[in-house]
């Protein structure tokens, strides 16, 4: 069954056609890449929605699509649907605004609009093995960018230095892009997960916090080291809390198997963290879903859905952290490919200290 007819199966009888806008899901269902543009798809009828600008990437893209060209999507899809009889048109309930759906509402009173709620993102917990392949592409551009910068990570450069030499090298490498900006918090701003790069200089004794992450085909790698600048660094709390986070993530890894729930493969990493006595300084989920996004389902954490069961052919992080206000923090991070047996890692970089 392709990617389509899977998604239409989902829709329900009560669906006359679904409408899809969001980017990656676009991408996912017909490859076109282009900003703009929708999916209007029935039982058998594909028809590929955008503006004047893209008509000619489109047809390359998605030639299993008829492409009309148009600016007013939401009036091309009601003329659709007079012209093939259809009442019940669903929609990406999570990727439009009320704003938007109020407006439809008004404009089209004889359509019936029905929200829909991920549909294609449970199609894209499950990676094929294309998509497994360029995912494991883009952590090892990651990787390789990471190891030609690794002498920049020395007393006198700075956060932002550093993070511009690692996001070039990643380029360099093969990387279409980065997937987010990359996290590089050091000495006590590694307390902060998702601390911005400053002009603040590594000294000797900082730990770095370094989360980074290349595209490859459209597809994310994330990954998140925790690196001393120096020997001189090997003291005070910090290689303590190394070791408790980083048995916290062979713990989740452990744990990371078919029939578990999402929700249990946290409790295995955080019950580490409670035990050791720094329960409350693990604020953030385990880890979550990469693929197209950086961030997509499934999510590993406390309030992930009970009935959220790991299955073979989802990639997802381990990502444990602690981190101490005013003394800094450690995180380290994975990506996992989840197999019949257990789990395998697409990304490698050894997490000991071996600096």
């Amino acid at each position: 069954m392709s990617r389509i007819e899977a998604t239409w199966k989902d829709c329900g009888p009560e669906i006359d056609a679904f409408l899809v806008c969001s980017r990656e899901n676009r991408v996912y269902l017909s490859n076109f890449t282009g900003s703009t543009g929708c999916l209007l798809i029935d039982g058998d009828k594909r028809f590929l929605l955008t503006d004047f600008r893209y008509t000619e990437q489109a047809r390359r893209e998605s030639p299993l699509f008829d492409i009309i060209q148009c600016s007013r999507i939401y009036e091309e899809v009601a003329k659709l649907a007079l012209s093939w009889g259809w009442k019940r048109i669903g929609f990406e309930a999570q990727h439009v605004s009320v704003h938007e759906y109020l407006g439809v509402l008004r404009q089209y009173p004889d359509l019936r609009w029905v929200p829909l709620t991920g549909i294609v993102e449970r199609k894209r917990q499950l990676k094929d093995n294309g998509e497994i392949e360029n995912l494991g592409q883009a952590a090892k551009i990651a990787e390789r960018a990471l190891s030609l910068v690794l002498d920049w990570l020395r007393p006198g450069v700075s956060e932002r230095s550093f993070q511009l030499a690692l996001e070039h090298a990643m380029e360099n490498e093969g990387a279409q892009g980065v997937s987010f900006p990359t996290i590089v918090a050091s000495g006590p701003r590694g307390s902060m997960p998702h601390a911005r790069p400053t002009d603040r200089l590594f000294a000797e004794d900082d730990w770095v916090t370094i989360d980074f992450g290349a595209v490859y085909d459209g597809y994310h790698s994330d990954e998140t080291v925790t690196i001393p600048v120096t020997k001189k660094a090997r003291s005070g709390k910090l290689p303590v809390i190394y070791d408790i986070v980083l048995k916290a993530q062979k713990a989740g890894i452990e744990a990371l198997k078919p029939g578990v729930s999402a929700s249990q493969v946290d409790e295995s990493v955080r019950r580490v963290i409670i035990e050791a006595g720094f329960g409350e300084y693990f604020g953030h989920g385990t880890g979550h879903g990469v693929g197209l996004e950086v961030h997509e389902a499934p999510l590993l954490g406390p309030m992930a859905p009970g009935d959220m069961m790991i299955e073979p052919g989802m990639v997802v992080t381990i990502e444990p952290g602690i981190y101490l206000p005013e003394v800094g923090g450690v995180r380290l991070e994975d990506m996992l490919l989840v197999t019949k047996e257990g789990c395998t890692p697409l990304t490698s970089w050894d997490k000991s200290m071996t600096r």
